[in-house]
């Protein structure tokens, strides 16, 4: 078995110490910005549609909703704070694709591939629009996606990717590190932005538009043979003739998408900001979002402040898929990244880390969304992004309000909108499955990407982990 750059390249111990010693455990992206409080709901109301879920599906589902139908009474309730959840702490990569990747899709869905990448640009497109037309404060740079071959077996997919071959002269020449080999810029198909900002933005263009946004508003169950009664956890209700389920991560209120999605926590670091020396020392003149194209892979990107954001690599999945505040708190992934940081930008030694984080990921076995609807079409339901929603959740919303209209659009037509992926088995199964193929993943990314019997048979089962 080989080594990987991170192994061949290590930085000293007291480095990692140094950059990390004063770093604070939240995410950065929460405390850069205000957050308005909305009220929690007492009480029993009546609407035409409740949406649950205050993250980026959610949020897009009220926004689109209201656009449609200006008079519609619609009202979004969410458990906590708005975005406080994966739409507070992701990277920031508002992508094109809806598939996780033309690879995924391709593979998944090759009759449709093409039309799919076509409606991802639309949808990226529009995200860009709406961004526009309202005036999102969201630091929208739409400077598109570098990937990153550090080991010699990713060149040749680099010259076979969809955008730019960067050869290592050209590649280097954008971005300043001693581990890149190639890379391939897809230039118009990423957006990087303020996760934070955009879930802000989007809950004060709802509001504008008349929908009624409730935090600390905990949904526990959803009954009804017409129209449908949500409950809350204090015990008030909300009837509705419609519902959209947004609700990502969390233990889904169906019971038919149980064993459906599994969370899985991704680690970020954010530096402080770039002195001038620093950032000159790096280039990145034309601020891409970056990602190496291993599958234990990292992706990082500049903030509008230039810090950079360094994350991914780990993919920690705990026993009984729960979701818990002291999973995101994990030292060794932290140093295991700072470590990765510190190869990567050797010239950056005197960096220092302001702040270190996780976010939990509804990780499905297509690593895309699925959708679906329930009781008789009065529930609509999208989740299963798999780290890649950003984007993908404005899409998604339009297919929970297409198919709670009960029409048919090229969307619900659409293969990939009809089908659901293979369910997770139960524990203990779940988690001895995870783990092998983290492990085997691992061992790939150290045998020049080759893949085992056990990566094999998940590919041929429809669960082929990529990432």
């Amino acid at each position: 078995m080989g080594t990987t750059v991170f192994e061949r390249l290590q930085p000293a111990a007291s480095l990692i110490n140094d950059a990390l010693r004063d770093s604070v455990q939240g995410a950065f992206w929460l405390d850069d910005i205000e957050r308005p409080i909305y009220p929690a709901l007492t009480g029993s109301i009546r609407t035409d549609l409740v949406i649950v879920g205050g993250g980026y599906a959610g949020l897009w589902t009220a926004v689109r909703a209201k656009e449609r139908d200006p008079q519609r009474r619609v009202v979004l309730l969410e458990a906590a704070r708005i975005g406080w959840a994966a739409s507070g702490r992701n990277g920031g990569f508002c992508e094109a694709s809806l598939t996780h990747g033309h690879d995924n899709g391709a593979s998944r869905w090759p009759d449709e591939i093409e039309r799919l990448e076509e409606l991802g640009l639309e949808n990226l497109d529009g995200i860009q629009d709406a961004v526009e037309r309202y005036g999102m404060d969201v630091d929208w740079e739409r400077t598109g996606q570098l990937a990153l071959a550090l080991e010699p077996h990713q060149v040749p997919w680099m010259r076979e990717g969809e955008g730019e071959f960067l050869d290592q002269d050209a590649v280097r020449a954008e971005v300043h590190s001693p581990t890149y080999l190639a890379g391939n810029w897809s230039r118009d198909t990423c957006a990087i932005i303020h996760p934070a900002k955009l879930a802000v933005e989007l809950a004060r263009v709802a509001t504008e538009l008349g929908v009624e946004i409730y935090e600390h508003s905990r949904v526990i169950g959803v009954s009804g043979t017409g129209a449908q009664t949500v409950t809350l956890a204090g015990g008030a209700s909300v009837t509705a003739e419609q519902v959209a389920l947004a609700t990502n991560v969390f233990p889904s209120l169906l019971k038919r998408n149980r064993l459906m999605t599994v969370p899985v926590y991704d680690y970020a670091l954010m530096t402080e900001p770039l002195t001038s020396e620093q950032y000159d020392a790096i280039g990145w003149k034309n601020r891409q979002g970056l990602a190496d194209s291993a599958n234990q892979f990292h992706y990082y990107r500049l903030s509008a402040d230039n810090r950079i954001l360094f994350g991914g690599y780990d993919a920690v999945y705990h026993y009984g898929g729960k979701v818990r505040a002291k999973y995101e708190e994990r030292p060794e992934t932290f140093r295991t990244l700072a470590s990765h940081f510190f190869t990567t930008f050797p010239q950056l030694e005197d960096v220092r880390f302001s702040h270190r984080w996780a976010g939990a990921i509804d990780t499905c076995s297509r690593f895309c969304a699925f959708f679906g609807v329930a009781r008789g079409g009065r529930v609509a339901y999208a989740t299963g992004f798999t780290g890649l929603g950003v984007g993908a959740t404005r899409f998604a919303a339009d297919v929970m309000l297409d198919k709670l209209a009960g029409v048919e659009t090229e969307r619900t037509q659409l293969k990939m909108v009809r089908t659901r992926p293979v369910p997770f088995p139960p524990e203990p199964a779940a988690s001895v499955g995870v783990n092998l193929t983290r492990a085997s993943l691992d061992r790939a990314d150290h045998n020049e990407g080759k893949r085992n019997l056990l990566l094999k048979t998940l590919d041929a089962l429809g669960m082929g982990f990529d990432s």
